[in-house]
């Protein structure tokens, strides 16, 4: 699983990077520990546009019919393997997002029940700036009329170097080689062809 993550590009960095424009830097998140569990706006590119960073999506996902905001806490990842047996995200497979991240964060564990931990930050071998698969969705509060819009990371297998790293339960998040993001936001390419063994190319410290 994935709930901890860095973003640490400038708003210049990030338009060069996707040659696109940011549709709010007051709320543009620029941090090197990004918590999950605090539901941040990381800011994301839609294949609704493409050519838009958008800061108006936080992280945990909620569907069209949750009861309250406190679902998003069970929704911070979709496990690619079961993606389309979810409730929460098979209706939802051609809303598809690229998450913005210049690092992630997971803990290895030196015991089984994890009461001493190392932690490690994983970073691309190939781009200071990459993207995680994602998937968004619109919700509105039943009881405020609110909307929110929100969306959930994208995981699979570990792979070699994961599956070191994240012992407890050998998972990693999708990170989207670069020349393979345009065919993730394409709703026409299965989700399936990003499972593992596909991989971007990582590289892990002990911090």
């Amino acid at each position: 699983m994935c709930y901890y993550t860095q973003q640490n590009a400038s708003i210049e960095d990030l338009k060069r990077r996707f040659n696109a424009e940011l549709d709010n830097e007051e709320t543009y998140l620029q941090s090197d520990f990004i918590n999950g569990f605090s539901h941040p706006n990381i800011p994301v590119i839609l294949n609704s546009s493409p050519h838009l960073i958008t800061t108006d999506y936080t992280w945990g996902l909620l569907p069209s019919w949750a009861k309250d905001i406190e679902f998003r806490k069970n929704t911070l990842n979709a496990r690619i393997e079961t993606i389309d047996e979810k409730a929460s995200f098979n209706n939802i497979t051609h809303n598809r997002c690229l998450i913005i991240a210049s690092a992630y964060y997971e803990w290895h564990w030196n015991d089984e029940k994890g009461k001493s931990k190392d932690k490690y930050q994983i970073n691309s071998q190939d781009d200071e700036i990459f993207t995680f698969a994602g998937l968004y969705s619109t919700w509105t509060d039943p009881v405020t009329d609110e909307i929110r819009n929100t969306y959930t990371m994208v995981t699979t297998k570990a792979n070699k170097l994961m599956d070191f790293v994240h012992n407890h339960k050998h998972r990693m998040p999708i990170m989207l080689k670069k020349q393979d993001e345009t065919a993730w936001l394409d709703q026409s390419v299965k989700i399936q062809e990003f499972a593992y063994p596909y991989e971007g190319n990582l590289v892990a410290f002990q911090t």
